[in-house]
């Protein structure tokens, strides 16, 4: 069959055309300009469709996917609303605002209080900070903190051992993964024994066995700033430091006795002397203000 395009490409060269021809001809042409007309119209649909933003419900972020369920993993944190958590009665100043929890003002740290954190646990949580904003995830007895930080402005960002991720004052992650301020970034924390291990956006950034002698420095190191390594049973929360800061998708599971974690040795970033010589003289100030 003979198609539109050719029919008139072939009729363009002929001296006459039959009324049925101009018929055609008209029909082609109208047909054509009102697709052209359309065409515009189309894109522009299709445009908006591709670039309308994708809208993340707090109940989508807050939930638990099919394998964490299987995994043992519990929600700690609804979106909605703090049930289950505890903060200062006088003054609160913890809220939920577009599916996270957030401060509003100087009052306290944020403690989830329905039951202890496990022995042997797996945390996976999100957060972002504001410029220079400082916070922490604390879940073990004492000073054990998983750092919450803008590493570019805040003074603790120049010590690899007091920045985002790291053990605060204790164990260096292995290199800054965290993602430009503003942005959501994903830490996960997995304890078995005296294993510890902390991931941030996905990669493994510390990994050490603190029963290893050659972590002897570090272990001691935290114990001067107030925490045991072998210290369990207390409760999870999230540290008030005046900063804007916000946390989701909170989740946490018990490690059966039974289950085996992969663990490997990360090694920690390397701390430049002059940094090394100012928490040297922090340490210091630590010590000696408790001799008091």
């Amino acid at each position: 069959m003979e198609t539109s395009s050719n029919w008139l490409a072939r009729k363009a060269t002929d001296e006459d055309y039959g009324d049925a021809d101009l018929s055609r001809i008209l029909n082609i042409t109208h047909t054509r300009g009102a697709l052209m007309h359309c065409k515009p119209l189309l894109l522009f649909a299709v445009s908006i469709i591709v670039t309308l933003p994708c809208v993340v419900s707090a109940d989508d972020t807050n939930a638990l996917s099919k394998a964490e369920k299987q995994s043992g993993f519990e929600l700690l944190f609804n979106g909605h609303d703090l049930d289950g958590w505890q903060q200062n009665k006088d003054k609160p100043n913890w809220v939920v605002k577009d599916g996270a929890i957030t401060r509003t003002g100087r009052g306290g740290s944020l403690t989830y209080g329905a039951k202890k954190v496990p022995d042997d646990f797996e945390l996976r949580f999100e957060w972002k900070v504001a410029k220079g904003s400082n916070s922490g995830v604390y879940y073990r007895p004492g000073q054990y903190e998983y750092q919450i930080l803008d590493n570019a402005v805040h003074a603790d960002g120049k010590n690899p051992r007091t920045s985002a991720a790291s053990l605060y004052f204790c164990m260096a992650p292995s290199e800054d993964a965290t993602a430009p301020v503003g942005e959501w970034n994903t830490g996960r924390i997995v304890c078995k024994g005296s294993i510890i291990q902390h991931w941030l956006n996905g990669k493994k950034v510390i990994d050490f066995d603190y029963s290893d002698p050659k972590w002897e420095f570090n272990v001691t190191l935290l114990k001067h700033r107030g925490a045991d390594l072998k210290s369990r049973g207390g409760s999870l929360y999230l540290q008030d430091h005046g900063d804007p800061v916000w946390y989701r998708s909170i989740r946490l599971r018990p490690i059966p006795t039974d289950e085996t974690i992969e663990h490997t040795d990360v090694k920690p970033a390397t701390i430049p002397a002059d940094v090394l010589e100012a928490e040297r003289k922090k340490l210091e100030g630590i010590v000696n203000r408790r001799k008091k």
